[in-house]
């Protein structure tokens, strides 16, 4: 999986348009979620677009995470915070700054309003998930 750091270099060099397909790539490259998993329990509130995230854990201790939604430039914000997370133990995820993480892209900058006002609600959900299986 890339790391979120590559990611930023690559974006970092990038103009505003090739920024979007930078992310709508993100997208595309998440594992497919399926449908049934597309449920109004794993549906992300507060959120312009559809977006679904899904934990699952994992022998080894640490959580998996499906996600998707319905419009391709969130679905590329939910993978960069994937990329934060992903394959961790709730303890590392609990401990990490997704907000920090994600600031070098300057979402707010970059994109509208009804793109970014998810963002915060993402976050909770997945910090929440991994609190309460941190426990």
């Amino acid at each position: 999986m890339t790391k979120i750091d590559d990611v930023y270099a690559d974006y970092e060099l990038l103009e505003a348009d090739d920024r979007y397909r930078l992310l709508i790539d993100l997208g595309r490259a998440l594992e497919t979620m399926p449908e049934p998993l597309k449920t109004d329990a794993t549906l992300v509130r507060g959120c312009s677009a559809s977006v679904w995230v899904y934990p699952i854990p994992r022998e080894d201790g640490t959580l998996h995470f499906l996600a998707d939604s319905n419009a391709a430039i969130t679905k590329g914000i939910v993978a960069l915070i994937l990329l934060i997370v992903q394959d961790r133990t709730p303890q590392q995820i609990v401990a990490t700054n997704i907000e920090a993480e994600l600031a070098p892209f300057a979402l707010n900058a970059q994109l509208s309003s009804n793109r970014t006002q998810g963002i915060p609600n993402m976050i909770a959900l997945i910090r929440e998930t991994a609190e309460r299986l941190a426990g």
